[in-house]
């Protein structure tokens, strides 16, 4: 049989109990209540800024404002790069998916190349954040057609927009440059932190040199959306306007530079530097054939870059700063240095052979330029009549490892500096054991004789023959070439007596007298025209026959120079022909600046 157990329940409901169970539980409401109200009231209150912010980028969306890029003059204040009135076209896709559609859907209004597709593809991928654009340069007639289309697609974004424009299109191309949207690699790199996909920066020219003061601070605009990212209105109390680059100055005169490229015409190629030889002010830098650089902006169509891509003469190559050829004769001023500052000649001293039309060494006849002969020369004579056989003569008695440490010195190793980005440096040997290392079967000093006349392993660019030539025009100091107007850095380049520079110059004004090589062009200057010409092997031939480079590089007046010019014609023959370029791009540099004082003083 269980048994029966009585339980006191009076015990576990005591009235104690039960109001001190009650003040707990009141407690922890009242805690619960309390944390519910302080979050509301950091939410709520503290916070609401915050919230409200979100909210509102939630559908707002920031339409980016270009700034427009500096306005680039020449040394007169006449307009090189200037902006002209654009039109970009972008939408506002939801995903890549909707924007594709979206595309596929505006192929049937206006005209769209996959090419472009892909392209506003690419742009939405790098920046989802940004307006994906559509036509980075659109034509009035397009953006007109899209307006009358605009309810058919509410995503759409159009605004004007500045656009680079050249008045002087492919005459100013070699040093200006262009610019275009901004690519992935460019994007990567440390030097463009801050771009965004979309941007326009500089690529060639003074636009990549001088990007940084050249691009401006872009704006912005906000436009509200709906959940599909049409677009509802425009915002116009959090637009900020964007902010144009100061202007940029150059040293260009843009009347030679015009002068130039109508005096290479359609034919010659070539190109061509003048400066200032006591300052390195770059007075012109021509490159022929050139390119339109206006057809870059906004995006250069297949069409046009393939036709420069395959044009033979490389319109895309810069001659002036790119281009590498034996400078030739202009080199034997060179030699000629090299030779004082050692001490090997003076400028009346004779070869022991007079030049007969050429020259034995070895088992080699090494020939003269003139097959009948020159004569008993001496170094100035030589300079004058570009005589071939002394400068092999001068060669041996230099040999090899003087000519390429002379070489090196004059800085015919190293690029001239100037504050362009194309420039490439020119080809030299920088020691003897380039030789020791080219030629492990050994070599002769045969080797100082091509050299000598600025044949062989030596290719320069037109900008360094500038360059070299600007420390002859004036007291051996050469100054960096600068496109800008920038301070001026010079620094001695020849070791020569004030005499010796004197009776060089002496001897360039001859190769312009009658009887030196380039006597018609020095008779157009009337006497006050020195340099020196140039006709360097190229290795190309043509129906058998060799097709030589031309080369002057020149300055005037003689006595007091005010304008150092190179010239260099790929295939152009004999080096009469840039000669007679050279005085006609001197004479008009001259007479324009006499006009310009007369005026200034009347």
């Amino acid at each position: 049989m269980g048994r029966t157990v009585d339980y006191d329940f009076s015990m576990s409901f005591h009235p104690n109990d039960v109001a001190r169970r009650g003040r707990q539980a009141s407690v922890l409401l009242l805690i619960v209540i309390g944390f519910l109200l302080s979050a509301f009231f950091r939410t709520q209150i503290l916070r609401n800024q915050q919230w409200v912010l979100q909210s509102e980028e939630n559908r707002l969306r920031e339409v980016p404002l270009p700034a427009a890029r500096g306005i680039i003059y020449d040394r007169a204040g006449k307009i090189i790069a200037e902006n002209a009135v654009g039109y970009s076209v972008s939408l506002l896709p939801k995903s890549e998916d909707s924007l594709r559609a979206t595309l596929q859907r505006l192929k049937s209004t206006i005209e769209l190349t996959p090419g472009q597709i892909e392209a506003a593809v690419r742009r939405y991928r790098r920046d989802r954040a940004r307006p994906a654009v559509i036509i980075p340069d659109a034509s009035f007639d397009v953006v007109s057609v899209l307006e009358e289309h605009r309810i058919d697609f509410p995503s759409l974004i159009i605004q004007s927009a500045p656009k680079r424009y050249y008045p002087d299109s492919s005459a100013v191309a070699a040093f200006v440059g262009y610019t275009g949207e901004i690519n992935e690699t460019e994007l990567a790199s440390p030097s463009t932190q801050g771009y965004k996909a979309g941007q326009q920066i500089g690529k060639q020219g003074l636009e990549k040199q001088y990007e940084g003061e050249l691009r401006g601070r872009e704006g912005s605009r906000f436009v509200e959306v709906d959940a599909r990212n049409s677009v509802l209105r425009e915002v116009t109390d959090r637009q900020l306007d964007p902010v144009g680059a100061p202007p940029l100055y150059t040293n260009i005169d843009l009347d030679l530079q015009r002068f130039v490229a109508k005096t290479f015409g359609d034919s010659l190629q070539g190109g061509v530097v003048a400066l200032v030889p006591q300052t390195g002010e770059v007075l012109a830098l021509y490159s022929a054939p050139s390119f339109d650089p206006n057809h870059f902006i906004g995006g250069v169509s297949s069409e046009y870059y393939d036709s420069l891509r395959t044009d033979p003469r490389k319109p895309l190559y810069n001659k002036a700063l790119q281009g590498t050829y034996p400078p030739g004769s202009t080199w034997k001023l060179a030699t000629s240095v090299i030779a004082l500052q050692n001490n090997a000649v003076t400028f009346n001293e004779h070869m022991q052979q007079p030049c007969t039309g050429g020259y034995y060494f070895g088992n080699r006849y090494w020939r003269c330029w003139d097959k009948n002969g020159h004569g008993s020369l001496n170094l100035a004579g030589a300079i004058a009549k570009s005589c071939d056989v002394y400068f092999y003569q001068l060669g041996l008695r230099l040999q090899v490892s003087r000519l390429v440490a002379g070489g090196v010195n004059l800085g015919f190793a190293q690029k001239s500096g100037i504050d362009l980005p194309e420039e490439r440096r020119p080809s030299f040997p920088p020691t003897q054991q380039y030789y020791d290392e080219k030629y492990p079967g050994g070599w002769t000093q045969a080797v100082s004789l091509n050299l000598a006349i600025g044949q062989g392993e030596n290719s320069q660019t037109v900008v360094n023959m500038a360059h070299f030539y600007s420390a002859l025009a004036t007291d051996g100091y050469a100054a960096k070439p600068h496109v800008a107007k920038i301070k001026p850095e010079r620094s001695r380049l020849l070791n020569l007596t004030l005499d010796q520079m004197a009776q060089l110059r002496t001897a360039l004004a001859n190769v312009a007298q009658a009887g030196g090589t380039a006597a018609v062009a020095g008779a157009a200057l009337k006497g006050v025209l020195a340099g020196k010409t140039g006709t360097a092997q190229s290795g190309t031939r043509k129906n058998g026959v060799e097709l030589n480079h031309a080369w002057f590089v020149g300055f005037a007046p003689a006595d007091q120079p005010q304008i150092v010019v190179a010239v260099m014609l790929e295939f152009g023959g004999h080096g009469t022909r840039a000669a007679n370029i050279a005085s006609a791009i001197i004479a008009h540099y001259l007479h324009s600046n006499i006009t310009s004082t007369l005026q200034t003083e009347g």
